[in-house]
């Protein structure tokens, strides 16, 4: 495999570390992009106030999310360094990481200030070694002659591999001039949208905002910073799909949208942080329940949203029954449940027509929407939810009586 290796204080990771992961990935045709936030930083001293080790990682990994998702190269984020006493010497990890790939090809990447004082860091020659050096800079033609020139220096001087490339999506970006201007909201642009809103939900350089009170605005980039990179665009699709769907049928706008954008909110946790919520918010679950993690995001996910960020009744309930259904739903609980179902990402046989029948009418939409999830669980030999069993009946119930009030032959 061909492995790139990308560190950095990322305090916070910005569109500037995203642009240069996705483009050193494609360029370099990389199998696999390792990003590691520095423990201690040798060459420079961590600004006071900066985030948590913890904060600096899940942002991090928000971060590598995305660049995965973009660049179609697996990303993954190692603590190593933060698990590390001391300073973290890119050495050290060097050695590590050529302990767990001794047959793979190790590629360091490095910016401006990094490779022109490479000659300064610890054991330079063991680093040259260990991993090809891979330098970037601005698509410009006067840092051309300088990048060779350096390079050149250090072939000399080390061995090894040293070569400089021009990025042409680089964003130069001053992290200090970033986190200055976070309590004001003026660094948001230069953040992906669930970095700003992990921001944002965890109160970090400086925010402030009041998680209960939150405009849609406000709560957008934050509900993304819940969830994996590949879910973001089913969630956003379904608080749209949700907006449209209350237009049409009557149920509050804003509500829906809130529902949509929170439905999935822990979606990503696995069975053992979903049970240990479920014993924090008191959830009682039924047999099939825990066991089944499909089921548990919807509980969870309504629990901390009204935890949280101090959702109504009417939005905790939509989110609650979005998975299973049940008997005698309300058009927002309707309008969740199906907008989650049909929304423009979802891809599955007879979703058209399931788009078709919601916008024609919500009950058949929705009962025809709960006979293809009993039918694709009794094909694929799961157990059926008791709720979504009788909803569907409910429903059932529902159309025989008004074909027979209607004077039709049942």
């Amino acid at each position: 495999m061909k492995i790139g290796i990308y560190g950095g204080s990322f305090n916070p990771p910005h569109l500037g570390h995203q642009n240069a992961a996705v483009e050193a990935a494609e360029k370099c045709a990389l199998d696999k992009l390792l990003l590691i936030p520095a423990g201690i930083p040798p060459h420079k001293v961590m600004e006071q106030g900066s985030p948590a080790n913890e904060h600096r990682l899940a942002m991090t990994r928000l971060m590598g999310g995305q660049a995965a998702l973009q660049s179609g190269v697996e990303v993954e984020v190692l603590d190593l360094e933060m698990a590390r006493e001391g300073k973290s010497y890119t050495v050290d990890t060097l050695r590590a990481l050529r302990r767990q790939y001794p047959n793979d090809e190790l590629l360091l990447f490095m910016g401006t200030d990094m490779f022109f004082s490479f000659e300064s860091w610890c054991a330079p020659e063991e680093i040259a070694e260990l991993a090809k050096i891979v330098a970037f800079y601005r698509n410009e033609s006067d840092s051309a002659a300088a990048f060779a020139a350096q390079a050149e220096k250090l072939r000399a001087r080390f061995g090894g591999s040293f070569e400089a490339f021009a990025l042409d999506r680089v964003i130069e970006v001053s992290s200090t001039a970033l986190r200055a201007g976070m309590a004001s909201g003026a660094s948001e642009a230069m953040l992906e949208p669930q970095v700003y809103g992990y921001i944002l939900r965890e109160h970090l350089y400086g925010t402030n905002l009041d998680l209960k009170r939150l405009t849609v605005q406000q709560l957008r980039p934050i509900a993304l910073s819940y969830l994996k990179a590949k879910r973001c665009a089913h969630v956003l699709g379904t608080a749209a799909t949700a907006v449209k769907l209350a237009e049409k049928y009557g149920a509050d706008v804003h509500r829906a949208e809130v529902a949509g954008l929170l439905h999935d909110c822990t979606k990503k946790l696995s069975m053992p942080e979903q049970l240990a919520l479920c014993e924090k918010y008191g959830i009682a679950l039924d047999a099939l329940e825990k066991k089944a993690l499909k089921l548990l995001h919807a509980k969870t996910g309504a629990a901390l949203a009204r935890d949280v960020f101090g959702v109504d009744d009417e939005i905790y309930n939509a989110i609650l029954w979005h998975t299973t259904g049940k008997p005698d739903m309300t058009v927002l609980e309707k309008v969740i449940y199906l907008a989650d179902f049909i929304e423009p990402t979802r891809d599955f046989p007879g979703v058209d027509a399931l788009r078709r029948t919601v916008w024609e009418d919500l009950d058949r939409g929705l009962l025809m929407g709960l006979e293809m999830t009993v039918e694709e669980m009794e094909e694929m030999g799961n157990p059926i939810h008791v709720n979504t069993l009788a909803a569907r009946d409910y429903l059932k119930g529902k159309t025989n009586e008004g074909k027979a009030g209607s004077g039709q032959q049942l």
